[in-house]
């Protein structure tokens, strides 16, 4: 059977529970780290003082990072789930090189403002 016929409750065969609750556990961390990023930028947003232009930039930063691993969490769970009810290998996934892209570039924002201000 193809993967194309296969969606991530029904048709290939059922994986080991463990691995099903990994991927769910690996899929809510994804989410704690988008809702943790989140919370960041609105707490920078709030918090840092003047220049408001260095503040915003660190909280969009944190804001936009959040809404990608939110929009990226639950395809990659599909995916993953899908791949191991047809016994394929599991799929790469890019949004991790992006994550720590993404918090190197925040983290280095973070320590220019320090330095700045």
């Amino acid at each position: 059977m193809a993967s194309d016929d296969i969606t991530p409750h029904e048709g290939g065969s059922e994986p080991d529970y463990r691995f099903t609750l990994a991927n769910e556990r690996t899929f809510l961390a994804w989410l704690r780290t988008a809702l943790g990023l989140l919370a960041g930028g609105v707490a920078v947003h709030q918090l840092v003082p003047a220049p408001a232009t260095a503040g915003a930039v660190l909280a969009g930063l944190c804001v936009v990072l959040a809404a990608a691993l939110a929009a990226t969490a639950y395809p990659r769970w599909r995916r993953v789930q899908i791949a191991m009810r047809a016994g394929e290998p599991l799929p790469r996934s890019l949004m991790i090189v992006a994550l720590t892209g993404g918090l190197l570039a925040l983290t280095l924002a973070a320590a220019v403002f320090l330095v700045v201000s």
